[in-house]
């Protein structure tokens, strides 16, 4: 355990309790445990792939404090490194079940090609070739199920109470939708291998208490995901939540979250939306940053909520678009049906222009935003499956999105934008700006794409749409408080 428990040298106090680990500010302690890893990984040349890298702060029961360290997945093909904690279970013995499987699939893989080969050739496979890729693709179904199950079976995670339990039954006793087991029947890919469980596996295993969590990127990006070198980040929910729910039980862990934000206990006194405009057809607002757009799971109030308080004969208040939770901005709502359908209309076609102000979180895009000061970003996006709400840049299976930019200012350590969205996706503009392919800068204070500040800067300054009454060329501005 020598090897893997590292000695933090300092007199800093730990957190009085552990942090969530999908909705934390690093500690001081994961920080300087932090940097201890980068010296690591650049000092034995492990640095050469862009990695999530993670760290636990515990104490050990002599009351030495020190850290562990992880990385996804594996760290330059391997998963043996003694520096680091070990796999919860290793799959890459090269005699073993899952190795050994696996090369039996490759095997029955390179056949099916050559007789998908004959078949494209021949147009159609005929007699006993047809029956033996039927029989292959079969056989490879079966045993790739079966494989699956069986290694998922073997990651038995431990929690803070003594208890254990493999991923299967994690996995179904956390989705307690039977619409959800039947379409996921088994954890996604890698379930287990990510940072946080690995860390809180060997801790609880060498009886070490945790104390903190974190988890960063180390080097370059994927072309898909926005990771940011050194930025920490939050674990990720579709493989780690229903994990990490099960290995935090006993552990006192501080917040209680709701998407990617701490709700406190002063949730309720979220500042109110004020009114602009309204006549007996539409409502037009301005949402405050830190207000849901409309109700979600948990209790918190909405701009829906507040309208229907405002309203309560009205046919709506019904919310034709949305913002971000933390955004600010105008927004407009339908008081009849008919409004509604009309404004609906009009955004599905295109038609409601909106153009939002931004600041950019550091100064490092001023040389390029100096020699572009506008220009057209179109990057096609898509959720990640395994990380709502996420978005991911994705060439093939994206949806388009374009956005327009235009420099307001470049003093200062925050650049200043105007973004005119011309699709809408969810967090279009968020993405745009973070990207490498984009302008390369996250929004300030995006707790998602960069690193959370008191606030998002970002607003919806100006909206224009027709009235779906009148007909009537409507437009609405509303300056940031930024």
């Amino acid at each position: 355990m020598e090897t893997r428990f590292h000695l933090l040298h300092t007199d800093v106090e730990p957190p009085a309790l552990m942090n969530n680990p999908f909705d934390y500010e690093p500690h001081l302690l994961c920080r300087m445990a932090a940097d201890n890893v980068r010296d690591y990984v650049k000092k034995e040349g492990l640095d050469g792939e862009g990695k999530m890298l993670g760290v636990l702060v515990c104490r050990r029961k002599d009351g030495q404090q020190g850290f562990l360290a992880a990385y996804s997945g594996l760290l330059a093909g391997r998963n043996d490194w003694d520096w680091f904690v070990p796999p919860v279970f290793d799959a890459q013995q090269p005699d073993g079940h899952f190795k050994v499987t696996e090369r039996t699939i490759s095997v029955i893989n390179a056949e099916v090609r050559e007789l998908e080969m004959l078949a494209a050739r021949e147009k159609a496979p005929q007699g006993s070739a047809f029956q033996r890729l039927t029989e292959l693709k079969r056989q490879r179904r079966q045993m790739s199920e079966e494989l699956q199950l069986w290694l998922f079976g073997q990651y038995r995670m431990r929690n803070a109470l003594g208890q254990t339990k493999n991923l299967v039954e994690i996995w179904r006793d956390y989705h307690q939708s039977e619409r959800i087991r039947r379409k996921f029947p088994l954890p996604p890919g890698g379930s287990g291998d990510c940072c946080a469980p690995k860390l809180l596996q060997y801790a609880y295993a060498q009886g070490l208490q945790p104390l903190a969590i974190a988890e960063f990127w180390q080097g370059e990006s994927p072309k898909s995901e926005i990771r940011h070198e050194g930025q920490y980040y939050p674990a990720c929910r579709g493989k780690c939540k229903p994990i990490l729910e099960w290995m935090l039980k006993g552990l006192d862990v501080d917040g209680q979250t709701v998407g990617y934000r701490t709700v406190g206990p002063d949730a309720a006194t979220v500042k109110q939306p004020a009114i602009l405009y309204q006549d007996e057809a539409v409502v037009v607002v301005v949402k405050p940053e830190g207000l849901l757009s409309v109700p979600g799971r948990s209790s918190l109030p909405s701009v829906e909520s507040f309208l229907r308080q405002h309203f309560p004969q009205a046919e709506g208040p019904l919310i034709v678009h949305r913002l971000d939770m933390d955004t600010s901005g105008i927004m407009v709502a339908a008081l009849t049906g008919d409004a509604y359908r009309d404004l609906q209309r009009q955004f599905l076609e295109r038609r409601v222009e909106k153009r939002y102000v931004a600041l950019l979180a550091s100064p490092s895009c001023v040389p390029r935003l100096s020699r572009e000061p506008r220009g057209v970003i179109s990057l096609p996006l898509r959720p990640d499956p395994l990380d709502r709400p996420r978005q991911l840049v994705d060439p093939d299976e994206g949806k388009k999105a374009v956005t327009l930019y235009e420099v307001r200012s470049l003093e200062g350590p925050h650049p200043r934008l105007s973004l005119i969205p011309k699709t809408g996706r969810t967090h279009q503009l968020r993405v745009h700006c973070a990207h490498e392919q984009g302008l390369g800068c996250p929004i300030l204070g995006d707790p998602l794409y960069g690193q959370r500040a008191d606030r998002l800067y970002l607003h919806a300054e100006w909206l224009q749409f027709r009235h779906p009454i009148t007909g009537q060329l409507l437009s609405f501005s509303q300056p940031p408080s930024f």
